[in-house]
This record gives structure tokens, sequence and C-alpha cells, in this order.
């Protein structure tokens, strides 16, 4: 049984975790409202492959959405698998985002196909690679089991990482995929 600091810490830890999730997903409505209200469009701020100007994309990607629609098919996802990264260690989140949106940028800039590149997904599939590989590099039980649950909720947005669809960054979602890969391997913990 837990006691009350025990209860007090867990409460704060969550109260926590849903301000930085409340906060990413606020901003991304943010500039969605802007991108739809303003005389010009922010998706110019996206990754454009090959090119200098580009570069000033890959922090800003993730934050920017091709439309309401766009917006809301990654608020869902970003919400359960960012959470779902934090439940070990919220600082986690952290690391994998990051490693997520300069691995995905980096990739989607040197090998995406030409046009703006944009949207959250790319993260996504960051946090979808690290929940699916962590139990791979840690070797727990637990960690086996908890990726072998995402996989079977989750594993179905693989197909996103092969081009099936015109106008969906197939790239950003392979390399925000190894991005969270890379970040499983390096924030495992060894038995």
């Amino acid at each position: 049984m837990m006691n009350r600091d025990e209860v007090k810490g867990i409460t704060r830890e969550l109260t926590v975790q849903v301000m930085i999730l409340g906060a990413c997903v606020t901003l991304m409505w943010i500039l969605e409202i802007l991108d739809q209200i303003l005389p010009y469009s922010l998706d110019q701020y996206g990754i454009l492959p090959r090119t200098a100007i580009g570069l000033r994309g890959i922090p800003f990607a993730p934050f920017l959405h091709g439309g309401f629609r766009h917006l809301f098919s990654n608020t869902v996802p970003f919400l359960i698998l960012g959470w779902l990264v934090m439940l070990r260690r919220t600082s986690d989140f952290f690391a994998v985002s990051l490693l997520a949106i300069l691995i995905g940028g980096f990739g989607t800039w040197l090998f995406g196909s030409p046009g703006y590149h944009i949207g959250a997904s790319g993260v996504i599939f960051g946090y979808l690679g690290f929940l699916m590989l962590r139990g791979y590099f840690e070797r727990s039980f637990f960690s086996m089991l908890f990726s072998v649950v995402v996989a079977f909720f989750y594993g179905g947005l693989l197909w996103g990482v092969v081009p099936n669809q015109l106008g969906i960054s197939w790239e950003g979602h392979l390399f925000g995929f190894l991005g969270g890969v890379v970040a499983a391997k390096l924030l495992a913990r060894k038995r």
C-alpha cells in the first residue's frame, strides 16, 4: 500500500506530464489557427529537402500542420504515445523527442521528396520506435511485454514508413522511427 508521500509524488509527476503534453499540443493548435488566419502560410517554415533554408524546418516542422484534419490526426497518437514514453521517466520524453526531431529532420532533409515536410508524425513514429524497441535493448520481461503490447496496438502504423500515399512524408516517418530506435538504444537500462 502506498503512503501519502508516494501518492503525492505520483500525482505531482502526472501533473507535470499532463502540463508538458498539453503545452506541446496547445502550441501546435495555436500555430495552426495562426496559419489559417495569417495572410501567409507558416508551412514555409517546414523542412524543404536539400536546401539551406530547409534546415531551419528541422525544429519547426513537428509543430506545423497542413490543416486541422492533419493536426487532429496527429494529436491523439502524440498524446497517447508521448505519455507512454513518459511512463517510466518524464525525462525520456525530451530525449526521445529531441532524437526523433533531429534524426527524423535531417533524414527527411537529406532524402525527402521535393516540397515542404511538416507535422508531428515523425516524432510520433519516433515514440513508436522507442516503445517497440526498448524491450529489445533492455531485455527485461516488463520492457519486452510492454513493447509487444505497443506493437499489438500501434504496429499498424509501421505501414507509414513505406511510400504508399501521395502527400504523406514517409521519409519523416521512417527517419523519425529510426530516431526512436536510437533513443531506445541510448536510454536502455541494462540488467
